[in-house]
């Protein structure tokens, strides 16, 4: 059954998917590899979905299969989808273009982050409209962190209680992640650093386990052992 959006909602969701995954090996593009018969895609979108204040869902596809996708998403929810760039801040800026003005929150999220739970897009979401400009889930580092030098001689240990491991979605007032996008300021590998580049204080918010990344093929095996967690 298709999911319905809350047409009253203040949340639009962009999933950047236009990226190849090569880390996952030769195959299709990286949202669209299957994950107990799903693409990764739709398990994401079906999640986000689920998140009783998200508006819209505006996925960026590859260019070439902007149709596909379609196809692919018009069974499981209302989505808007365009194509994406070559780079994800790319992706990001083109998925922004159309999302409606009067939608005060933007949230970004992986399609690779296939299981993450509507909680959390709800609680990202909270934290933005309870005034934050720029929120991120994280979690703690639990491994022992080394700094290294080029030939991979031991520098120094890290502080870990000061860091964090980000997931998404990363949730923006609407105005900050289209200023931060506007300014064409250098890449990075997500929407919140762009954002801390702007000078914008961004906070932390409570991640979740199942919100991993699937970068590897390991990765499958754990998110299929997980896809039934509530």
């Amino acid at each position: 059954m298709m999911a319905q959006l809350n047409e009253f909602g203040d949340v639009a969701v962009l999933v950047p998917a236009a990226g190849s995954g090569v880390r996952l090996g030769p195959g299709a593009p990286k949202a669209l590899r299957l994950l107990a018969g799903e693409p990764l895609l739709v398990h994401a979108v079906r999640r986000v979905a689920a998140a009783p204040s998200v508006r819209v869902i505006v996925v960026a596809a590859p260019a070439a299969e902007v149709e596909a996708v379609r196809g692919l998403l018009a069974d499981v929810a209302p989505v808007i989808v365009v194509a994406g760039g070559a780079e994800r801040q790319d992706s990001v800026a083109a998925a922004l273009a159309v999302v409606p003005a009067d939608v005060a929150i933007v949230l970004v999220h992986d399609a690779a982050r296939a299981l993450t739970p509507p909680g959390l897009v709800e609680s990202v979401a909270a934290a933005v409209r309870g005034g934050h400009p720029a929120v991120i889930p994280a979690l703690p580092v639990v491994d022992t962190i080394k700094e290294v030098d080029a030939g991979e001689t031991v520098l120094g240990t890290v502080d870990r209680s000061v860091l964090r491991s980000v997931q998404t979605p990363q949730g923006f007032r609407h105005d900050v992640l289209a200023a931060a996008h506007r300014a064409g300021l250098d890449a990075h590998t997500d929407d919140a650093g762009m954002v801390e580049k702007s000078g914008t204080p961004v906070v932390c918010v409570p991640g979740s386990e199942l919100a991993l990344k699937i970068t590897r093929p390991l990765d499958l095996i754990i998110a299929e052992a997980l896809l039934h967690v509530p």
